[in-house]
């Protein structure tokens, strides 16, 4: 597939809100997978961002106490960044040691999949960023 040259300054964005819910979750994933088939990035891409924002948006609907998270996917030239705005909680987010456990590796996970990720306070009271990037060396480039 033959991609067009783009100029450095520009990137394609993509935001939405939804509630803080566990059904949420779900939903942030397919807005998230279409609008990447939309930007036509190549499924391998889309199956690990899928992941991520699923991953990002658990942790904000589980861990904070939001009524609201905020997902942005934003795509430059060498990298896609997923960041997902809640309204916080008393700690940020944190990988932990969860042993047999089956719930607890979310962002275990974010951090083997994505080249860089980390978490931001708004400067609004609790709320912050958590943010994850992906290199567009992982599946083809959107």
């Amino acid at each position: 597939m033959t991609q067009r040259p783009r100029p450095h300054a520009e990137f394609r964005r993509f935001a939405f809100e939804l509630p803080a819910r566990t059904e949420s979750v779900a939903r942030a994933r397919r807005l998230a997978e279409e609008r990447l088939i939309l930007w036509g990035c190549d499924p391998d891409i889309r199956d690990t961002v899928a992941l991520v924002v699923s991953e990002l948006v658990t942790n904000a609907v589980v861990h904070t106490a939001s009524g609201r998270v905020v997902c942005e996917l934003r795509e430059g030239e060498e990298r896609l960044r997923i960041a997902v705005r809640d309204e916080g909680g008393p700690a940020g987010p944190r990988i932990r040691d969860c042993g047999e456990e089956e719930r607890g590796r979310g962002l275990i996970l974010v951090d083997a999949l994505c080249v860089a990720w980390g978490a931001d306070r708004t400067g609004h009271g609790t709320a912050q960023i958590v943010w994850a990037e992906l290199a567009h060396g992982m599946g083809e480039p959107c």
